[in-house]
């Protein structure tokens, strides 16, 4: 039996009053009964799959979202105990630079090289600490555990304790006199930032980028009343707005597929297309399926590629549940030849995503420089190949989540230089509810995550997007 499962009652015993969990008591360490700040689980296997994924992510190099789903289920964990790893981890991402420095304060040397997982332990201890306002008994003591259970690891448990002591006494005082964008930006990020933006807009967008994100839906109709029903807010480009949603599945709406979610920002380059009701639109690298949707939603004949077979079996699940027809096509977009012509092509090309910092923090730990240049020959031969596929008279839409030029208005530039029998097409902001500052000089649609900055506090921001509206003129 796992320490997650209680033995049967006998038939004599008493049933037992179970509290619910934000009025169970906690022994502080004055041996009084305390209430948590934070109604979190108290259990291990949450606190582990959290540092599991991350051990995954810092040390492997592998991307959050897969490894953390495979520790969770491979847990089972209860959508609750879920959340809160999730949270735990995420919060490590974001702000490592930060938990780092306050962590090194109380180390009189560096963690030694063949250490098991004490540094995630640690990491995750001070995030529940400094920022999620854990019981420190709680965050404590389990971090403590946590050691003891990793045979690496084992001999660091009093180190644990005293560390995390330490933090949890003199680490917001140490936190305050942190610069969080020095620290948790990647230097080679922040300087392309600084070099493309300006030292003032870079640090806006670093600083909106290391913020959790709110709950963005794309409706099928009616925003503004759908806002209204879920407690949220219409944004002017048409995206309803949530803070603090809960389970996605437990939503008004879910099952009856009026609405996904997808991110403001990557909801516009589909609009960007304008009418297409009736048209045969090729959507290039596709999944998860956002604009896939939007498209089909539209009234367009639709033929969505991507390469995965398990990311295009779940696109197609969600055109199920949304009740909307598209064509699969298992496929690599750079070699794209399907041997007929389309009215409109979208191309949301593979990226460093660094607009999208929000959403996927391990981005700051697994990118690297080098990676720009490696991605953009990539986009050049996806947009290129693309054009062939395009009738004339078409329109081509290029965008990428990526906040650097070499991915954005550099890759047109290039391609248009190299494609005569192309032009940039005009984007009507107002049409589209956005603001004429996202359009650049070129008439680019370029967005920010230090944009809509304006709204209720747990509201603002949005992705980092580049998109282009091109014409194959006849």
């Amino acid at each position: 039996m796992s320490s997650d499962q209680t033995a049967p009652p006998s038939k004599d015993a008493k049933p037992k009053k179970i509290l619910p969990l934000r009025e169970r008591p906690r022994r502080g360490k004055d041996s009084k009964w305390q209430t948590p700040a934070l109604r979190a689980p108290d259990g291990m296997n949450a606190r582990d799959v959290a540092v599991s994924a991350l051990f995954s992510v810092f040390v492997e190099k592998r991307a959050f979202d897969d490894v953390f789903n495979k520790a969770a289920a491979t847990r089972h964990l209860e959508p609750r105990d879920r959340a809160f790893a999730r949270v735990i981890a995420a919060t490590v991402l974001r702000h490592h630079g930060e938990l780092r420095a306050v962590i090194s304060r109380f180390l009189e040397k560096p963690l030694p090289e063949h250490q098991g997982r004490l540094e995630q332990i640690l990491l995750s201890a001070a995030a529940q600490l400094l920022f999620l306002q854990t019981a420190p008994h709680a965050a404590i003591s389990l971090a403590v555990d946590q050691c003891r259970a990793d045979k690496s690891a084992e001999r660091f448990a009093k180190l644990t304790n005293a560390v995390l002591r330490r933090v949890s006494d003199q680490g917001h005082a140490i936190l305050a006199t942190l610069d969080p964008v020095a620290l948790n930006i990647p230097a080679w990020l922040l300087a392309r930032w600084q070099a493309t933006f300006g030292t003032e807009v870079a640090r806006a967008i670093a600083a909106a980028s290391l913020m959790e994100a709110p709950l963005d839906l794309t409706v099928r109709s009616d925003a503004a009343q759908w806002a209204d029903h879920l407690g949220g807010i219409a944004l002017p480009t048409g995206s309803v707005r949530l803070s603090g949603a809960g389970r996605i599945e437990e939503l008004s709406g879910y099952d009856d597929g009026a609405w996904w979610v997808q991110d403001a920002a990557a909801a516009l380059p589909a609009k960007l297309l304008g009418a297409i009701a009736g048209k045969d639109v090729a959507d290039l690298c596709a999944a998860p399926g956002g604009k896939t949707a939007q498209l089909a939603a539209a009234g367009a004949r639709v033929t969505a590629v991507d390469k995965s077979p398990g990311r295009l079996n779940r696109l197609k699940e969600n055109a199920t549940r949304l009740g909307l027809n598209v064509e699969t096509l298992v496929g690599d977009a750079s070699e794209f030849a399907p041997g007929r012509m389309f009215d409109a092509i979208l191309i949301d090309a593979p990226c460093t995503a660094t607009g999208t910092v929000r959403r996927h923090p391990d981005i700051l730990i697994l990118k690297r420089d080098e990676d720009v240049a490696a991605l953009a020959t990539l986009q050049s031969r996806i947009l290129d190949g693309a054009a062939a596929s395009l009738k004339p008279g078409g329109t081509l839409v290029y965008c990428t989540c990526s906040l650097e030029p070499e991915e954005g208005a550099n890759q047109i530039d290039r391609f248009l230089a190299g494609h005569p029998e192309f032009r940039r097409s005009e984007i009507d902001a107002a049409a589209l509810g956005l603001d004429p500052s996202w359009l650049s000089a070129a008439g680019d649609l370029r967005t920010l995550p230090c944009h809509l900055a304006d709204l209720p506090a747990g509201m603002t921001g949005m992705d980092g997007f580049f998109a282009a509206k091109l014409e194959r003129m006849a």
